[in-house]
Formats: structure tokens, C-alpha cells, sequence
């Protein structure tokens, strides 16, 4: 997945309809730029989610600027967005919030927890146990928290972008597979190249501060309108009936695998079109192609994919596995 060809400068200025909105959300690049090098895919890739209402899981070594990235996304849209750093004792009411008793009035009040905001950053969400892990279930899948028995809403848009570092493992509790495909997109965020490496030093040697995003003069060029607008043209955006059932036999392929012990799901099949018609309506046009579709396979699918332990021990991954079917199930004309 690379990054949608740039607009000109002139067009993101208003908010509003389709156009302006894709404007206004192609300025969130350069505007990121200020603060993150390089990562446009995974840039990219978080917008997608905005616009289909997804979650993101981040897949990184540490110091690869992910938490970076996501605040600067959301100072760059003027939203609010909170970080929880998951522990082996972090509680399931320590992200959702919880019932408070205050003495001088003898009742009790429920006091928010950091889940209500527009960007959650999990970070390190496999290093937290099951229960807690589960407590974000509810929040991204229904838009709401349950405390006593009362739901409660949370703000509109709602992103859950929780991170995982792919190489230690001791001490953590991987994400079971029904949590794991609750995750609109999987996006692996690379380390930079030798020239992106010299750009980060530049920037720390002149005084940049990653803990101050004004100082790197990164201003708000989009907001909740444009996200509107954005959404309602992406519902718009027109899939043929050979496109769906192109995506339905890529998705079918992964479940015949003989790499596979777990193939796509329906769910899976359905993110997959939604993210590609989001790509589309990024791309400038308001029909889906299989050009779209195969650009996100690959985040949208590489964690809805389980691996027999005979094919991981031999080299295969899930990628490799998504790259060859897509390769032979043939291209609708």
C-alpha cells in the first residue's frame, strides 16, 4: 500500500463536500511529515480506518515513532486522543473507567477512563493479560463501555490504534484470533532507511521535541466535518458485483491454503471491500478496481490469517501466504 497520488495546495482550504474532504485528508501527510519521517503507508493506512471506522493495530520495534505518529494524526484532524501504556496489572477499569464514591454526597459517579476520546493509543496491548485486553472488545466494536450495567457512549470518531512489538515476546499475551480480527488493519511500521535516519538526527540535532508537536508547527488541516463529508462519499463510492466477487475469492483461496490452519472470514471479506472503497474514493475515483482491492490485502487480511505450525517452521508467513493468492485467483475485465 502506498501513499494516494498528492492534490494541489489550493483545494485544502474549506470543509465540506467530497472533494475539499479528500483534499483536507491528502494535507494530512505533509502536515505529519513535520513531526514523522517517512511511514506513508502506515499514514495512509490510518486514514483508511477514520473514514471505514476501524481500529488499527501498529506492529513496530520500539523507536520506530508510533506513538509519535498517532499524535501528530490526531493534532493534525483537531482530535482529542489519550495514551494508555498496557502492563501485566493494568485492570479492565483502569481503560474503561469506573463507579466512584463520593462522601459527601453518599452516592456514587462514574468517573471516564482514558477509552473516551476520539484516538486511543494501547500501546503494548499484547503485555496486558486477556481480561483486560477484552475490555477494549465492547468499546471498539459497539462504540460504547458498559459500567454497572449502563452503557455509555463514546465520542464520534472513535479509533482504537494499539501497538505490539514483533520481536519480544516473553511476558506477553498474544491476541486471541476473535480480538485480533476485530482490528480493521495490521500495519507494520518499518525501520527508516539510512537517508530518513539522517533526516531524524537533523531534525533532534536543530531542536526538535517529539514531546511538543507545536513547536514542529503542526497545525490542525482537517477536522470532524471533513471526516463527515469523507465518509458520506465513501458510501457512495460504486462496487460492481464482479468486484465483490473478486474479493470473495481471494478471501475463499486463504481458506483452501494448504499453509492455512485459519483462513479470511466473512468479516474479513467484508473489511477488505470496505477498505478498498475507501482507497478509491483516497485515489480520486468513485468506482473500486482490483487495483484497489490488492493494495489493501495485505494490512487488511495478514492478521485474519492463522499459520500451520509445519508452514511457519518452514519460512512461510502470512504475507507470503496473501501475495500468492492473489497472484492466481484470476482478475475480473
Amino acid at each position: 500500500m502506498s501513499a494516494p497520488p498528492p492534490v494541489p495546495a489550493e483545494t485544502t482550504k474549506s470543509f465540506g463536500n467530497g472533494d475539499t474532504a479528500r483534499a483536507s485528508l491528502e494535507a494530512l501527510r505533509s502536515e505529519i511529515a513535520k513531526a514523522v519521517v517517512g511511514q506513508d503507508p502506515a499514514v495512509t493506512g490510518l486514514v483508511v480506518a477514520l473514514l471505514c471506522r476501524g481500529h488499527v493495530l501498529l506492529e513496530g520495534v520500539p523507536g520506530v515513532a508510533k506513538t509519535l505518529l498517532v499524535r501528530a494524526l490526531a493534532a493534525s484532524l483537531e482530535l482529542d486522543t489519550k495514551r494508555v501504556q498496557f502492563t501485566p496489572d493494568l485492570m479492565p477499569s483502569d481503560v474503561t473507567g469506573s463507579l466512584v464514591y463520593d462522601a459527601r454526597t453518599a452516592e456514587f459517579s462514574f468517573q471516564p477512563g482514558p477509552v473516551f476520546t476520539h484516538l486511543l493509543l494501547a500501546d503494548e496491548i499484547n503485555r496486558t493479560p486477556p481480561k483486560t485486553q477484552s475490555s477494549l472488545l465492547e468499546a471498539m466494536e459497539e462504540r460504547q463501555v458498559t459500567v454497572d450495567g449502563t452503557p455509555r457512549q463514546l465520542p464520534d470518531p472513535f479509533l482504537v490504534a494499539a501497538t505490539q512489538n514483533p520481536v519480544e515476546y516473553e511476558g506477553t499475551y498474544p491476541l486471541p484470533e476473535a480480538q485480533l480480527d476485530r482490528f480493521l488493519l495490521k500495519l507494520t511500521v518499518p525501520l527508516p532507511s539510512r537517508e530518513e535516519e539522517i533526516n531524524v538526527l537533523t531534525r533532534h540535532s536543530e531542536g526538535f521535541d517529539p514531546r511538543d508537536l507545536q513547536s514542529a508547527g503542526i497545525r490542525p488541516v482537517a477536522g470532524p466535518a471533513d471526516l463527515e463529508a469523507a465518509r458520506n462519499a465513501v458510501a457512495r463510492t460504486k462496487i460492481s458485483p464482479e468486484i465483490a466477487g473478486y474479493v470473495v475469492d481471494i478471501c475463499r483461496a486463504t481458506r483452501e491454503s494448504p499453509s492455512l490452519a485459519l483462513g479470511v472470514s466473512p468479516r474479513g471479506a467484508t473489511a477488505l471491500l470496505s477498505t478498498a472503497r475507501a482507497w478509491a474514493w483516497l485515489t480520486g475515483r468513485d468506482y473500486v478496481i482490483p487495483d484497489d482491492v490488492k493494495a489493501l490485502a495485505l494490512p487488511t487480511l495478514r492478521h485474519r490469517v492463522h499459520l500451520r505450525p509445519e508452514a511457519e517452521m518452514e519460512g512461510v508467513t502470512p504475507d507470503s501466504v496473501i501475495t500468492a493468492v492473489l497472484a492466481h485467483v484470476p482478475v475480473p475485465r
